[in-house]
């Protein structure tokens, strides 16, 4: 397992190079983030290549899967973010997949998620770019988020059926939507492919709240998984990198 590093929450509004030489500081190695086309390729490129870095992750445009009157602009946000991803030596795209359609069933809505992401695995098996689509809490952050248990989302990579269509297991979000959170990331580790962490409550350092993380790595760790497990949050730390040490000590600790 290996740390990557949301620069646009944890280093909030640094500039690029500042942010990733904080990241690589802190003994990590990889970064992420959230809207490409909000950056400066050219200069995240060269930020990356100063500090060593790699990218783990980075999201698709933020058009609703949930719609299918807006799958082809979907489908057109990801060409472009495949290209992208490509550029960046990405292998992971994050999506969200939109909120729900008031006056539409739910079991719609499933389908329609269902069929986009079935026409969007070509895209993704060719370009040998995974595509993880994220579920959300709706009591504190996101109300009104379509998909928010880590059941229905397994459900969705059964159904479209591509090893490049998969889950980001948020084990904040997850904790806030429906806790039993190891016993959910042990029966479907083969569905997950990138993990994202906070602490909860409030969505700060892995060292404060509730989530006992150490328990939940060495679980994760115990399934075989080696990707990443994003930290994606707002630290409280006046000095940002040094919780930073601590999580990539106890991830290594648990290879």
């Amino acid at each position: 397992m290996k740390p990557s590093v949301c620069i646009d929450a944890v280093f909030e509004g640094l500039p690029l190079g500042e942010a990733c030489a904080k990241v690589k500081d802190s003994g990590i190695s990889a970064i992420e983030f959230w809207a490409w086309w909000e950056k400066d390729l050219d200069e995240l490129e060269a930020a990356v290549k100063e500090s060593d870095l790699t990218i783990a992750a980075c999201c698709t445009k933020f058009i609703s899967l949930t719609d299918p009157a807006l799958r082809e602009d979907y489908l057109e946000g990801l060409r472009e973010s495949i290209v992208a991803a490509k550029r960046l030596g990405c292998e992971t795209l994050i999506s969200q997949v939109g909120d729900f359609r008031v006056g539409v069933s739910a079991d719609e809505q499933h389908q329609s998620l269902v069929d986009g992401l079935k026409e969007a695995a070509p895209l993704l098996e060719e370009a040998g770019v995974t595509l993880v689509i994220e579920p959300l809490n709706e009591l504190v952050d996101h109300e009104g988020y379509f998909l928010v248990r880590s059941d229905e989302a397994f459900d969705i990579v059964d159904e479209v059926g591509s090893d490049r269509v998969r889950v980001v297991f948020d084990i904040y979000h997850q904790q806030i939507s429906e806790g039993n959170l190891i016993s959910n990331i042990a029966a479907n580790i083969d569905k997950i492919a990138h993990f994202h962490a906070a602490g909860n409550p409030g969505r700060h350092e892995l060292q404060i709240g509730e989530i006992n993380y150490p328990h939940v790595f060495g679980a994760i760790q115990s399934t075989g998984y080696d990707g990443y497990i994003g930290l994606e949050y707002w630290p409280v730390a006046e000095d940002p990198t040094e919780p930073l040490r601590e999580v990539a000590a106890l991830l290594e600790a648990n290879q």
